[in-house]
């Protein structure tokens, strides 16, 4: 029950939009879970307001001067004591059998259910749609049962998404599940308003701003998802999105277009994009700035001490080795914190990440052995996997 309370709070930061005090109601288990809370409530109320108006009242009716001598009062009712001993039982064992019901819906996942995998990890999110395909957003079909398989790179994660009410805890080292079904599907937003957000964020140079423009960089409203298991300094940013499609085929032609590069897309655009997706920001700044990585400012050519006391070149390799293997060479004055990406990018997709860090550097590039580019359609065929 307590799982319901940063639902109903997160919903102040939305300056009490329409005044509820839960959000949407956007799967099969809400309307269950939020009837059960609203039923346990009412019955906190109904025994509190008439204790608490008797003990004021006795208190005011039944006191004594100072310094008066206390008198013994001492009664007994067998059957009152009977009363209100066994009838609130009657309703606990109610309460609890609602309950259990309740968690045996939730924790029994519908044969036949479509599968997504979840990782989570300081302090991003990737969800993995199979044949290569990883995206940060969470996208789901209307009244499909979905079953989400979760792990954790690194510490005890949660995900949670309010307005499915549903909560689940990803602890590292094992798999954790989770399943619901959406029934509201997520809005479209007009071509001019998607077209209007899409030129700001161009013209800005910034990743896409959820906050700001309350849709995705696909023009889909959407509903929150969050980590609520305190994970790390930058935990509170740890969000992304669930956008709900009306058809299976709406939902697959979506994984098509962001599963590669296209033709018309630079390595540099698409690596930019990947930087922005795939949690980059959020340890690894532009401008400089110290976080929980180094920054990729002038970093590309220039030399790198490592942990060891050893001096790397930042270059094609480093870059490679360090998404597929980052614990092998850590920067100095740095934690070994960033989890693996091996077998989530394709060649293509690490050669593009390399081109937009080349961008951020204002270093003459130290010679190093040629590489290929890899073809862009051939970027969802990615890495193999462990």
């Amino acid at each position: 029950m307590f799982a319901m309370l940063p639902g109903a709070f997160s919903l102040l930061g939305d300056q009490f939009k329409d005044y509820a005090w839960f959000p949407e109601q956007a799967s099969t288990f809400a309307e269950t879970n939020d009837w059960l809370y609203g039923v346990i409530t009412f019955i906190c109320f109904l025994f509190f307001i008439p204790i608490a108006g008797l003990l004021f009242y006795f208190a005011i009716r039944y006191r004594k001067p100072k310094g008066a001598k206390a008198e013994s009062q001492v009664a007994h009712n067998t059957k009152v004591e009977l009363i209100w001993s066994i009838a609130p039982s009657f309703v606990l064992i109610a309460l609890f059998y609602l309950g259990a019901r309740a968690y045996l819906d939730i924790r029994t996942v519908p044969e036949g259910s479509y599968e997504i995998g979840v990782q989570a990890f300081k302090w991003g999110w990737t969800m993995d749609y199979g044949r290569g395909t990883y995206n940060p957003e969470l996208h789901l079909v209307v009244n499909e049962p979905t079953k989400l398989t979760m792990k954790s790179s690194d510490v005890i994660h949660s995900l949670y998404i309010p307005a499915f009410r549903a909560k689940k805890d990803i602890v590292p080292g094992r798999y954790n599940y989770m399943w619901f079904q959406p029934t509201v599907a997520s809005e479209k937003v007009s071509e001019e308003e998607l077209a209007k957000a899409t030129q700001w964020t161009k013209e800005s140079g910034q990743g896409w701003n959820y906050e700001k423009w309350q849709f995705t960089e696909h023009g889909y409203r959407f509903f929150d998802l969050y980590c609520t298991e305190y994970c790390g300094t930058n935990h509170s940013e740890m969000q992304t999105v669930v956008v709900v499609h009306e058809t299976q085929e709406e939902l697959d032609a979506w994984i098509k277009e962001v599963s590669a590069r296209g033709s018309d897309v630079t390595p540099e655009a698409w690596g930019k994009l990947l930087y922005e997706r795939r949690g980059c920001q959020g340890c690894h700044s532009l401008d400089g700035s110290k976080l929980s990585g180094p920054s990729y400012k002038d970093a590309y050519g220039s030399k790198r001490k490592l942990q060891t006391g050893e001096e790397v070149l930042f270059d094609e390799n480093y870059v490679r080795e360090s998404i597929i293997n980052p614990k092998a060479k850590v920067a100095e004055g740095y934690a070994p914190v960033m989890p693996s990406f091996k077998g989530q990018l394709s060649d293509d997709d690490i050669y593009s990440i390399t081109e937009f860090i080349k961008t951020q550097s204002s270093n003459t590039p130290v010679a190093t052995p040629a590489t290929t580019q890899p073809a862009a359609d051939e970027s969802a065929a990615g890495e193999t996997k462990e």
